[in-house]
């Protein structure tokens, strides 16, 4: 089947493609509405060395940067990432889904700091109060380990949370799954009605008659035709007689 057999279906069959476009419509429409846009905010922070250690450095924190300050970045996000973690932040009025990891590509000891959620104001209130939440449970965390203050690790704002973008990924993944499943669908009952039209349409059905007799089967074969005479199975070769006169001239006497 070419795509021109496939359009003259459609058109000859457009009573069942048009309610099925029309679903598919409102399929879309509902999607629409019922899956809301999500919208995302981000900061960037790093961790920089104590002030201690910062001292031959003439105080910059930039030039004594070490490879344990990413390790404790990795442990820093894996803290916020806990469920103790979610609990305060929670309390302090979070909303949405965060998340704190090391920065890709990163050439230092940056994290990310991302809030996820439906209402725009709120994601970028929750963000600030994340961020704000990570410097503060850096500090916690030293502190439990008795660590000095002039020897604790920092956190510094690279990057301050960020306007929320809107994300649309998702829901345009929606609405081309819903559109598309609604056309393939309206296709299909399109195909299977010219289907089961074309096969009660084909020479070779019977279908009954009026009186309930089958209309499409053979006609019986026609009997002997009316004033034939059938032959008598008894009939003999007849033997004519003949007279004394012809028999005598037959034997050649005179």
């Amino acid at each position: 089947m070419d795509l021109a057999e496939i359009w003259r279906v459609m058109r000859r069959r457009w009573y069942v493609l048009l309610p099925g476009l029309l679903l598919t419509a409102g399929l879309i429409a509902g999607v629409y509405l019922l899956v809301p846009v999500e919208y995302r905010s981000q900061s960037t922070v790093t961790l920089l060395n104590s002030k201690k250690a910062t001292v031959a450095f003439d105080g910059n924190p930039f030039l004594s940067t070490q490879a344990s300050l990413t390790g404790m970045a990795d442990g820093l996000a894996r803290n916020l990432n806990s469920d103790g973690s979610k609990a305060d932040l929670k309390a302090q009025g979070l909303t949405g889904v965060y998340e704190a990891k090391i920065a890709d590509n990163a050439q230092g000891p940056f994290m990310w700091l991302s809030v996820t959620g439906t209402d725009q104001a709120a994601v970028l209130k929750s963000d600030q109060v994340f961020t704000a939440y990570a410097e503060k449970r850096l500090q916690e965390f030293q502190a439990q380990q008795s660590v000095q203050p002039e020897a604790m690790i920092r956190m510094a704002t690279i990057v301050p949370p960020q306007k929320p973008e809107a994300q649309t990924k998702t829901r345009i993944q929606y609405l081309v799954m819903a559109g598309a499943l609604g056309f393939v669908l309206s296709l299909v009952a399109t195909f299977f009605v010219e289907a089961r039209r074309r096969k009660a349409d084909s020479p070779g059905r019977r279908r009954p008659g009026p009186d309930g007799s089958d209309a499409g089967g053979s006609e019986p074969s026609a009997g002997p035709a009316e004033g034939s005479k059938s032959a008598d199975p008894t009939a003999t070769m007849a033997l004519t007689v003949l007279p004394a006169s012809a028999a005598y001239r037959s034997n050649g006497s005179p």
